[in-house]
């Protein structure tokens, strides 16, 4: 079955149940789930949406943009995430490559990226945004309520919503209406507009399955960069999680995270979704309101949020992502919910999820000595092998079919260095980019970050590489953030005594920097090392 089936098929299973809750506590049943995205479907369809016709998504998380998202998917089309507030050039490199059909937005976007005033105020804010309403699209749709700027002609999502639906149950696959399934539901249009022909072939994975998903992570714009998932990759890595991380009716998990929430309603538990810019109290107070028994942060967000107080009891998984989980926090989470399994999940937008390691099996391999961020044994169906120069290539049936515009994929090269260790586990040992020169030593932070982070009275650490005018090599800085208890004055001494016990002598840093906080970049709150550097470089040229 397809994601939207299973979603749909659970909604139909239990129509009473509680599915999701909003961050302002409004709850919606199964039952109107499932009306509400056949609704949409339905009216989509009517309006005109086609099989392959891709929808520029502008709508942040809530009740109806889940449900804007599913029913596109529903009626054919997919889900192209592009993030207008990236600048006009990038914004309009990555339109000219996706080349949408449709555009879904909130009004206020439109109304901000369209009336001059708003405009200017935006502007002043430091955010250009693009004129959404001039787009070459066939049609737009807008959520909440009608604003000066939306476009004429533009659906309303909430007269979508008040619309009948059709009862799905003489069909034999919702996106298509075809009985032999997705592949020929979607791809039996081989002209769909929006998908270029590398995307409509056939591949070892895919089976010729067209795009449910468009994201766009990364590039220039001479060349911007969009993982296209299918319906067939993304229902097999939904399936991989809900079989490492289990739950069912009766459950709740709260997050953000839609990878996380679409497993969780083909289970039949109850979505729980944060307020946008939750504070840490929030966040906790709602997983102690809600009872909450799963639950997803990124270590950064964990962290803050175990400042405020204690989890709930009735925690049962805690999942960590998006970044390194370093062994002090880890070590908080599991005092802080002794109940519960502390996860780390390692996983990318390409391939979701990879591995899955346990905060034990962490702690110990970094008590033991061992160099390296360890990861986790490779997820059933995941495949590994490693490159000759140590990158670690991953393919599977939840990995992308590629990226818009090339070929497809026959193993995804994640940029991260890897050995597998003698029970079969991935272990990283840093990025390819992120490599240091040292004379004839190759430096890999994130071979000996975790080793820094274990060491009493570090929080976070962090390698950089900073020019030297002299040798002409890197001079190779070590970042800190002391632990509140540790005492800042006599820690960098202390660290230059310990670090040659758990770090190669060759790794060891020229300098150690002191910081109250490493600088962090998007809502994975990941390590900014470019913005570390350039920090680095300015109190250096400061202190001269």
């Amino acid at each position: 079955m397809s994601l939207v089936e299973l979603v749909l098929a659970q909604a139909a299973r239990t129509p009473d149940a509680t599915a999701l809750i909003a961050g302002d506590g409004t709850r919606l049943s199964y039952g109107e789930l499932r009306r509400r995205v056949l609704a949409v479907r339905d009216g989509l369809r009517a309006a005109g949406l086609a099989p392959g016709d891709g929808v520029l998504f502008s709508v942040r998380p809530s009740l109806d943009s889940l449900v804007l998202a599913v029913a596109v998917v529903a009626a054919g089309g997919h889900v192209i995430f592009a993030d207008p507030g990236a600048g006009p050039e990038m914004f309009s490199a990555r339109m000219r490559l996706a080349r949408p059909r449709w555009s879904a937005a909130e009004s206020l976007l439109y109304a901000a990226s369209r009336l001059a005033p708003v405009r200017a105020y935006a502007r002043r804010r430091g955010l250009l945004l693009p004129n959404l309403s001039k787009l070459d699209v066939q049609r737009h749709v807008y959520t909440g309520r009608r604003l000066p700027g939306v476009p004429g002609g533009a659906l309303s999502l909430s007269a979508l919503l008040a619309s009948p639906a059709d009862d799905p149950v003489a069909e034999c696959h919702l996106s298509g209406g075809s009985a032999s399934g997705n592949a020929a539901g979607i791809s039996s249009a081989p002209d769909a507009p929006g998908l270029l022909p590398e995307q409509r072939t056939e591949s070892p994975d895919h089976g010729g399955d067209v795009p449910a998903a468009v994201i766009f992570t990364s590039g220039t714009t001479a060349h911007p960069r969009a993982v296209v998932h299918t319906e067939a990759s993304l229902t097999a890595a939904l399936e991989l999680l809900r079989a490492r991380v289990p739950f069912g009716p009766g459950d709740v998990v709260h997050t953000d995270q839609l990878m996380l929430g679409l497993p969780t309603l083909i289970s039949g538990a109850c979505w729980s979704l944060p307020p946008l810019g939750a504070t840490p109290a929030v966040f906790l107070d709602q997983l102690r309101e809600r009872g909450a028994t799963h639950t997803y942060a990124v270590p950064v967000q964990l962290a803050e949020v175990l400042d405020v107080g204690p989890l709930p009891d009735s925690l049962r998984h805690v999942l960590l992502g998006s970044a390194p989980a370093p062994a002090p926090l880890l070590r908080r989470a599991v005092a802080a919910a002794p109940q519960a399994q502390v996860l780390s999940v390692y996983a990318m937008t390409e391939i979701l999820p990879v591995a899955i390691a346990t905060a034990a099996e962490k702690l110990a391999h970094t008590a033991s000595g061992a160099p390296g961020d360890l990861v986790g044994v490779p997820l059933p169906g995941v495949a590994v092998r490693l490159g000759d120069d140590g990158e670690l290539l991953l393919a599977g049936p939840n990995r992308c079919s590629g990226y818009l515009g090339d070929p497809p994929l026959d193993w995804l090269p994640t940029g991260d260095l890897a050995r597998l260790d003698e029970q079969g586990r991935i272990v990283l040992s840093g990025r390819k980019k992120d490599m240091l020169i040292r004379g004839s030593f190759n430096l890999y932070p994130g071979l000996y970050e975790p080793a820094v982070t274990a060491l009493p009275g570090v929080a976070e650490a962090a390698f950089i590489g900073l020019p030297d005018p002299v040798h002409g090599d890197e001079r190779v800085v070590l970042a800190v953030v002391p632990d509140p208890s540790a005492d800042p004055a006599s820690l960098p001494a202390r660290l230059r005594r310990e670090l040659s016990d758990v770090i190669d002598h060759a790794a060891l840093p020229d300098e150690i920097v002191l910081l109250p906080a490493l600088p962090r970049t998007g809502r994975a709150r990941k390590l900014d090392r470019a913005a570390l550097r350039t920090l680095l470089q300015e109190q250096r040229e400061a202190g001269r």
